[in-house]
């Protein structure tokens, strides 16, 4: 049995590439040519008999181990706690002073998942199918006791189910990873965690550690539930737990707070965009229009305190800003997708209709453009990120930024050919991405760029009523509807261009852009803007979508 609610990522692209293919060639879509969750690592080790023990792994040398931590402080520390530095880093020289000590106890299951991270970020350019650091995982996950053990040491414990939850995530085990971080959201509940904790009982060390400990699980929890597709399990008034202090740094106590935001802004668009019984809310509309309304408000914040230099002229971009802004551009296409899947829906059923529609109501194309907009944008921060060797290749975060953004842009020229305006220009730049991650070793990159070259390859296919020569132009390797997964097609990516995104970015995209609808693209919109798109949603407009629903038996 196999479940992603509707507001999945996976699931929402699955359900684009099964009506498509239903539509084309009158078949359901094989099962052979879907993927499915865990299938993308050989998981050996981590899949052997219960009983059988395996082999510590070989531990590095202290400086080789020093350079791992640092590396997975680097790169995942900026956005989650995995561990306190100073209890950490005191424990590692103990045990190396000890020659490599006694392989037991909770902070040896710590020290190996911290260097099963180090591996996963340093070990590039590999095609084994078993994921980097694994050997360590897997020895952690065999060490790691039950749960009564857990609980008599909490920090830790938490800290090690945050890690655990991570790593299955970036090796595509969506609901073991969701499982972890459920695992120790409860038991730091059941520590009080999400309440005001005493500073003078605990000392405030213990407090702003539990905070740090708290906000990462709360985010992490509320991301992962929404890849799952399933509803919150916390509700935000029983949280009393204050921000940590990061010992007087505010620019960190300010990403978090954003972070945090963001996070439930996301939350709230997938209980109220999408229904309780798995389908698209029919007064959906009603709902983007509060979910951008609400984004509005965080819109000048993080233009302000987290600009980002996406000229490349003058400084790098700082990594912790660009997930915000990341985050915050997959908001606003969750919030508006379904509008674009109503629409497909309508242009393969009566292309009249939705040609007529889309010309009468210019706040819905106005919401479908701001949509491809928002994937659009995600696609240049993370090219920003490639040019300067930010790129994450590793945690699954910046693969579902793109897998997101390039869903949208391959369904935007089958509702309309003019959206977006350089229809091939951005799949392409999109599959640079996929191909970046690919080459780093990313297996699971590897099958989602199969997924989204086959879903690119059957739209194509659809039967137009307009000439050959307004449909989009993508290569395509057979007519015949494709039977099984196929292999990502390097033909597909341009060679690599190793220059700031702003060169490379064709000047009539984004010059047409600011003619045909009076914002430039090149920044994100103001509050002001954000907040009168939103009121520009009219009841007439949600009544229209709301029948179309029916007529055509949407979701």
């Amino acid at each position: 049995m196999f479940y992603l609610g509707t507001s999945s990522n996976w699931s929402f692209t699955r359900r684009v590439l099964s009506m498509t293919h239903q539509h084309v060639y009158q078949e359901v879509l094989p099962t052979d040519a879907l993927i499915f969750e865990g299938s993308a690592y050989d998981l050996g080790s981590m899949e052997s008999e219960p009983d059988s023990i395996l082999q510590h792994p070989i531990i590095p040398s202290m400086n080789h181990a020093l350079h791992l931590i640092n590396i997975a402080s680097f790169r995942c520390g900026q956005i989650y706690h995995i561990f306190e530095e100073s209890d950490f880093m005191k424990s590692v020289h103990e045990f190396y002073a000890d020659d490599r000590g006694q392989r037991t106890g909770l902070w040896y299951i710590h020290f190996l998942l911290i260097l099963a991270f180090g591996k996963g970020f340093s070990q590039t350019k590999t095609h084994n199918s078993a994921p980097p650091g694994i050997d360590y995982f897997a020895k952690a996950m065999q060490m790691l006791p039950n749960h009564n053990r857990l609980y008599l040491s909490p920090i830790i414990s938490t800290e090690i189910l945050c890690c655990i939850s991570i790593f299955y995530q970036s090796l595509d085990c969506r609901s073991a990873a969701h499982n972890y971080i459920g695992q120790a959201m409860r038991l730091a509940m059941s520590h009080g965690m999400h309440t005001s904790m005493p500073v003078r009982e605990l000392g405030i060390d213990v407090v702003e550690r539990c905070c740090k400990i708290w906000w990462t699980i709360e985010i992490l929890n509320r991301q992962m539930t929404c890849v799952q597709g399933l509803p919150q399990s916390i509700d935000d008034k029983f949280v009393q737990t204050s921000l940590p202090s990061f010992g007087g740094y505010p620019l960190k106590v300010s990403t978090l707070d954003m972070h945090i935001r963001l996070s439930r802004s996301i939350s709230d668009i997938n209980k109220t965009v999408y229904a309780i019984d798995g389908r698209i809310n029919r007064k959906f509309l009603l709902s983007t229009k509060k979910a951008l309304s609400a984004l509005a408000g965080l819109a000048d914040e993080l233009r302000c305190k987290f600009p980002l230099d996406l000229d490349g002229k003058a400084n790098g971009i700082p990594r912790a800003s660009a997930n915000l802004h990341l985050f915050y551009q997959q908001c606003v296409i969750v919030a508006t997708r379904p509008l674009l899947f109503c629409f497909l829906k309508v242009r393969f059923e009566s292309p009249e209709t939705c040609t007529e529609f889309l010309g009468k109501s210019h706040t819905v194309r106005n919401l479908i453009q701001m949509c491809l907009e928002s994937a659009q944008h995600s696609i240049r921060i993370l090219l920003c990120l490639k040019s300067q060797g930010l790129l994450e290749t590793f945690l699954a975060f910046d693969l579902e930024s793109i897998f997101t953004s390039t869903v949208v842009l391959l369904m935007g020229p089958a509702i309309d050919p003019k959206l977006p305006n350089d229809r091939s220009w951005w799949p392409e730049k999109a599959y640079e991405i996929f191909r970046e991650m690919v080459e780093a070793g990313n297996r699971v990159a590897r099958l989602r760029w199969s997924e989204l070259q086959q879903l690119e390859m059957t739209l194509h296919d659809i039967p137009s009523e307009q000439p050959q020569s307004a449909r989009p132009t993508v290569t395509t390797r057979q007519n015949a509807a494709p039977t099984q997964l196929l292999s990502p097609d390097p033909s597909y990516v341009p060679a690599s261009v190793e220059q700031s995104y702003q060169d490379c970015v064709p000047s009539e995209v984004n010059q047409s852009m600011d003619a045909e609808y009076g914002f430039g693209f090149s920044s994100l919109l103001t509050s002001a803007e954000m907040t009168a798109m939103a009121n520009s949603i009219e009841v007439y407009d949600a009544e229209w979508v709301s029948n179309a629903m029916v007529t055509h038996g949407i979701w």
